[in-house]
């Protein structure tokens, strides 16, 4: 009986030794924010596309520059946080950021509802408007309805390629939008929907394109950078940088210089 008594309580003491290293151990997690992670290596990771001028893209001398690029950096540069960008095609990017090959994504992701409800978004810092491009030569398409039947060349996971789709188009899969206005140049495909200030730099940099802009909505959309869900303090000290550089003119600075104007609103 002696035995028994003594086997049952060590079995007692064993189970609250586990309960109180299992509430250790949660609490340390807590603790352990995905913004406390980076900070204690001082780097963070940042998918984007670097193939999305002039958002984010190579330059001639081949760095990776664009208006994203230089917000993220700035905000880290305020957050004493190095960032780190990790390229990688639209199509495949959130799937990466879900299986935590980079930490977040600025590549000018598009705030969505269904979005939200599975990933955290900064505050908006970009708002733009969605375009209807044809080739120069098309005389069919005027409207978002002239797409019934139409081919149109999208990114697999784009927000365009929903709105196309939901007005009767057939979707080309591309990697971007370089790849679409291919397309649309070489007349495989009718239309593309993308981008107003993709648009317009496309233009300015390519006068000689044989294209036109024949639909613009009126509603903007409003972008941010995207995170997993619950990032918490990251996306809270993400969001006050961003208040900063607005507040203090730098981001004003930025959009101007790859704009022309305040893209924020």
């Amino acid at each position: 009986m002696k035995k028994a008594a003594w086997s049952f309580l060590a079995l007692i003491l064993v189970v609250a030794l586990s309960a109180c290293g299992t509430s250790k151990d949660k609490n340390n997690s807590a603790s352990n924010s995905l913004y406390d992670q980076v900070k204690k290596k001082g780097e963070v990771t940042i998918g984007t596309e670097g193939t999305y001028a002039p958002f984010t893209f190579h330059d001639k001398s081949g760095k990776l520059t664009g208006f994203d690029v230089e917000i993220a950096q700035e905000v880290f540069k305020r957050l004493n946080i190095k960032p780190k960008f990790i390229e990688t095609k639209w199509d495949g990017m959130i799937a990466g950021l879900d299986s935590k090959r980079y930490d977040m994504v600025a590549n000018e992701v598009a705030v969505r509802d269904d979005r939200k409800k599975k990933y955290d978004f900064s505050n908006p810092y970009i708002v733009s408007k969605a375009v209807l491009i044809v080739n120069k030569d098309n005389k069919d398409i005027k409207t978002l309805d002239d797409l019934k039947g139409k081919k149109v060349a999208q990114s697999l996971d784009s927000n365009y390629r929903k709105i196309a789709e939901q007005h009767g188009a057939t979707n080309t899969v591309v990697d971007g939008f370089n790849q679409s206005i291919d397309l649309i140049t070489s007349k495989r495909v009718d239309a593309t929907l993308n981008d107003s200030l993709s648009y317009l730099d496309l233009i300015k940099q390519r006068p000689e394109l044989p294209i036109k802009k024949v639909y613009e909505e009126k509603n903007a959309t409003s972008n941010a950078f995207l995170f997993r869900k619950d990032s918490g303090k990251l996306v809270t000290e993400i969001n006050k940088a961003l208040a900063d550089m607005k507040k203090d003119g730098t981001y004003l600075k930025i959009s101007k210089k790859w704009f022309g104007t305040d893209v924020s609103k």
